[in-house]
C-alpha cells in the first residue's frame, strides 16, 4: 500500500521538478541533502582522465556550493558554475571567506572572486557565447538531478551549445527506480549512451557498488546502488 502512494505522488513530484521554483525554494528552506562537505573522491580519482590543461575553462551545471569548483581551480583551471539560486551563490563565497564581484551579463549576474566564476540562471537558457570558452564539464549533480522529462532537452540545449572538442566527466547513479524517488534519480548507462550520442563519444571509467555507504538509501528500501563514472568528448 506504501509503495502504491508513493507512485501516485510520482507524477506530481517530478512536476514540480520542472518548476525554478522548486529548487530556489529548496534552498531558502536549506533542504539541500545533495551538497557534500568534502571534495568529491571520484573527481579527484578521474579528472586526470580529460587531460585538462591548465588554465581551461571548466564548466560545472547546477553548481549549488560545491567544494569541488574550489578544487578544479587549485588544479589551475577557470571555473564557470551555473546555479539558479541566489542564496546557493551568496553561501558559497560567504563559506570561502572570499568577496564576489557582480557584473551583469546578458545570460544574467556573474558573480566572480579569483578563479572561480557563478553565473545565476536557468542550466536550460545559458547561450552559446557564454559557453563558448568551455573546454570540459563536470557533471556531478545535474544530470541525475532531473526527471526523465528534463534530461534530454538538459543535453540539447546545454550540451548542444558546447564546443566541438570539449571534454567532461559525469557522474550518475544507478538503482531500482520503482523503489525510490528521486531526485537523485537512477540514470542507467544505456540512457547516458543514448542522450548523448552521436555527438559525444562515451567512455565508462567505473562503476562501484555504494550501497553500504549510503544508509538513506537502504532506510527507504532500495536494495541496489552502484555509481559510474563516464569520460565524454564532443565531436561535433
Amino acid at each position: 500500500m506504501e509503495l502504491q502512494k508513493a507512485d501516485a505522488l510520482a507524477p506530481a513530484v517530478e512536476q514540480a521538478l520542472m518548476d525554478t521554483d522548486y529548487w530556489t525554494s529548496r534552498w531558502q528552506r536549506g533542504e539541500t541533502g545533495w551538497h557534500r562537505d568534502e571534495v568529491m573522491p571520484l573527481l579527484q580519482k578521474h579528472w586526470p582522465a580529460l587531460q585538462a590543461e591548465p588554465g581551461s575553462e571548466v564548466l560545472v551545471p547546477l553548481a549549488g556550493k560545491t567544494l569541488d569548483m574550489p578544487w578544479l581551480a587549485a588544479q589551475g583551471h577557470r571555473v564557470l558554475g551555473i546555479e539558479l539560486s541566489g542564496k546557493g551563490i551568496a553561501e558559497f563565497f560567504a563559506e570561502q571567506g572570499v568577496r564576489d564581484d557582480v557584473s551583469d551579463t546578458p545570460d544574467g549576474p556573474l558573480h566572480r572572486a579569483g578563479d572561480i566564476a557563478i553565473l545565476q540562471a536557468n542550466a536550460f537558457e545559458v547561450s552559446a557565447a557564454t559557453l563558448s570558452g568551455v573546454r570540459q564539464v563536470y557533471d556531478r549533480a545535474a544530470l541525475i538531478a532531473l526527471p526523465p522529462q528534463l534530461r534530454q532537452r538538459y543535453v540539447d540545449t546545454l550540451y548542444a551549445r558546447l564546443p566541438a572538442g570539449t571534454s567532461a566527466l559525469l557522474i550518475t547513479i544507478e538503482y531500482p527506480q520503482h523503489e525510490k524517488h528521486g531526485p537523485p534519480f537512477s540514470v542507467d548507462e544505456d540512457e547516458v549512451r543514448r542522450l548523448f550520442s552521436p555527438a559525444w563519444d562515451v567512455t565508462l571509467l567505473e562503476r562501484r557498488d555504494i550501497l553500504p555507504q549510503q544508509p538513506s538509501f537502504q532506510g527507504e528500501g532500495v536494495t541496489s546502488l552502484q555509481t559510474a563514472v563516464y569520460r565524454l568528448h564532443k565531436r561535433r
